[in-house]
């Protein structure tokens, strides 16, 4: 017992630091796209900083995970993926698992599709049929394949469960957006396109634990937030016209705050202690701040300002008491986040630069590396800027492939991955 108790340890710290460099879930491992500290190099090409590439079965606009020593990303194929695939009972959906290492693929998992889903036309060819990004615990991988259900797996690929939560479309037909997070025994997804509710799972068994929601939701693609604060934990999510604060535990109201934008929301929320700020709206778009916390009607209380300076499709990312974006126009926009005030709006790319299908420039939403801001285009690009309330483009680095790269970046350690509609491309010295 001497001589393995020293060895137990060792591995149990060894396992906390792996743990610790994951990026197990959409906006890495606090939902901010944050890293303080990790030497991503500023310029990459086909001979130049790229430790690996993996071509994809499929296309996707879902960001890759890692656990471990293990990426996970998804895609789907059969039909819409490419010219002459217009046989909808051959779509498939797939969880593809590589080494990180080296980019060989260590399993893929196929999902078919269980229902009709919405005809790829429309926006839905803007991101396809894989739009959410999986999330992990360490131990199981969480997906949500819209009408099909979500499901989960195993590090071996094994399907565990397979949940259908409905079979609606709103009135838009644009699809799934948001991704699933984890909260204590349950995986929260947003299922609003398909049944108008956030619904919580069972992560063992996937069974049905509450779901809520309603009318409003129609066009809330955003993916919930668990934010803990005050010494209470709430399910905080943005719909057109409001945010909501849930108890995670039962899917009940706990407060609520009009925030007057209309239309959908898609950007995640971004929190800064017991303060959120919110993008989205459409046709007026805008920003606002809200306090956490409190009980019923917390409009008057607990607003803090808003804005008309947008964010559409990318979340924003915070440092040092300033918001920063490249928004779906193709504008770097800073902004003080205490006051909701423009520092500056300045265009990085010319209009309707790299728009795909009519789509926007910018889809994915942007990392904070350090002290640099690096946003990616679909098709023109990464975008590094300074992030500091003065406007400075340090660079642009051309795009690795000419398909659309829809996913935001995941990074560990040193190493940052990419995604487009044909590979998965590890970036690192």
């Amino acid at each position: 017992m001497s001589t393995r108790l020293p060895l137990y340890a060792l591995l149990l710290l060894l396992n906390s630091a792996a743990q610790s460099a994951d990026w197990p879930r959409f906006l890495g491992p606090t939902g901010a796209a944050v890293v303080r500290e990790a030497d991503v190099p500023m310029t990459w090409s086909a001979t130049e900083n790229l430790a690996w590439k993996f071509d994809m079965p499929g296309p996707g606009s879902s960001s890759p995970i890692v656990v471990g020593d293990r990426v996970f990303v998804t895609c789907w194929t059969g039909y819409g993926d490419k010219p002459g695939n217009e046989d909808m009972s051959r779509l498939e959906r797939h969880l593809v698992c590589l080494s990180l290492a080296d980019g060989r693929k260590l399993w893929q998992a196929t999902v078919p599709s269980k229902v009709r889903e919405d005809d790829y036309q429309g926006f839905i060819t803007e991101h396809g049929y894989a739009t959410s990004t999986p999330a992990s615990d360490g131990q199981t991988i969480y997906v949500f394949f819209g009408k099909t259900g979500a499901a989960a797996f195993d590090l071996s690929g094994r399907q565990l469960w397979l949940t259908p939560l409905g079979t609606g479309s709103s009135g838009r037909r644009w699809g799934s957006g948001g991704s699933p997070v984890i909260y204590k025994d349950s995986v929260i997804v947003n299922a609003t396109d398909e049944c108008k509710s956030l619904v919580a799972l069972d992560k063992k068994t996937g069974r049905e634990l509450w779901r809520a929601g309603g009318d409003m939701i129609e066009l809330a693609y955003s993916t919930p937030s668990i934010i803990e604060t005050n010494g209470r934990t709430d399910l905080v999510f943005p719909i057109a016209q409001e945010i909501w604060g849930l108890n995670p535990d039962t899917g009940k109201l706990r407060w609520y705050a009009t925030h007057g934008l209309p239309g959908n929301v898609s950007p995640a929320l971004i929190q800064d202690g017991d303060v959120v700020y919110l993008f989205g709206g459409y046709p007026t778009q805008g920003s606002a701040a809200v306090r956490l916390g409190g009980k019923g009607d917390v409009t008057a209380s607990h607003m803090l300002w808003q804005s008309k300076s947008s964010s559409y499709v990318p979340t924003p990312v915070l440092h040092e008491g300033h918001l920063y974006v490249v928004n779906d126009a193709g504008f770097a926009l800073c902004m003080e986040a205490k006051t909701g005030r423009d520092v500056y709006r300045e265009r990085v790319m010319e209009s309707g630069g790299g728009r795909g299908r009519g789509g926007k420039p910018f889809y994915a939403s942007p990392v904070l590396i350090g002290d640099r801001i690096y946003a990616v285009s679909r098709r023109n690009g990464t975008f590094i800027l300074a992030a500091r309330p003065t406007f400075e483009k340090l660079g642009v680095v051309p795009p690795l492939d000419d398909s659309q790269f829809h996913g935001t970046p995941a990074v560990v350690g040193g190493r940052m991955l990419l995604r487009s509609d044909k590979a998965v491309y590890c970036i690192g010295r």
